[in-house]
């Protein structure tokens, strides 16, 4: 579900990133997102590098309020208002953004380099996500938030068994790569990225296992496109102190 749990969210100012600044383009667009939310995060990262400017708004999504399902009957976060559109599905707001605003790129123009991007970015969304993500940020952070109940230990145990084998999966593809979908950034190693920022959040992700991938998400952090995910602060969650530090 492209759908996280979010509690109150501190966003503080983007370092060089005010409205109006030369760094940003003169498009102004609305998320309705929750902060840990990879989904959300895939797209602000997105935005970001395309330095189209956002205004985030956090949404409570699992409260079901009329007006958010008016935005998205199907009741899920990231919902993106643009061009006088409101988006959502973060992966075709994704798409959307790199047709509509092309430069940078973020897909690759071959058909079969474009295929393995997507088919990264599926990986991610679909079974990273169902063996990890929700199996980690959704029982220690999620039933919190909700109130729908205690962390399921077992969940928690396949979780954290599972992100050694993508985590391994990671360092073959880096082995052969410079980027995981090649040899260029693309929506593959942000959706990677989107998904690997959320559970360090919560320190759940062991980056001594492969020193290529700690590489990876060491250049992918200290992207400027990343400053604004890594000042998020979720209210009851304080992160690490690593998660901030570029040189972790």
């Amino acid at each position: 579900m492209d759908g996280q749990t979010a509690s109150r969210i501190e966003t503080r100012p983007r370092p060089g990133l005010k409205r109006g600044s030369k760094m940003m383009t003169d498009v102004m667009a609305t998320l309705y997102h929750t902060p840990l939310s990879p989904f959300c995060r895939k797209v602000r990262l997105c935005l970001a590098e395309k330095k189209i400017d956002v205004e985030l708004i956090p949404e409570k999504y699992w409260l079901k309020e009329s007006e958010f399902l008016q935005r998205n009957p199907a009741g899920k976060v990231p919902v993106l208002k643009i061009d006088g559109k409101i988006l959502s599905e973060s992966t075709a707001i994704c798409e959307y953004l790199e047709e509509t605003h092309p430069t940078p790129t973020l897909m690759p123009r071959g058909t079969q380099d474009r295929y393995e991007v997507r088919r990264l970015v599926s990986w991610f969304d679909d079974k990273f996500h169902r063996e990890v993500t929700e199996n980690l940020l959704y029982e220690r952070v999620n039933k919190k938030m909700q109130g729908s109940g205690y962390p399921n230990g077992t969940n928690v145990k396949n979780g954290s068994k599972a992100i050694k084998y993508h985590l391994d999966y990671m360092a073959w593809l880096l082995d052969n790569r410079r980027w995981l979908g090649g040899n260029e950034l693309t929506m593959a190693d942000f959706a990677a990225a989107a998904h690997l920022s959320s559970l360090d959040y919560i320190s759940d992700v062991d980056w001594n296992r492969h020193a290529v991938v700690k590489d990876w998400y060491a250049k992918i952090k200290s992207r400027p496109a990343f400053r604004r995910i890594l000042a998020d602060v979720v209210s009851g969650f304080p992160p690490p102190p690593h998660y901030t530090d570029l040189d972790f």
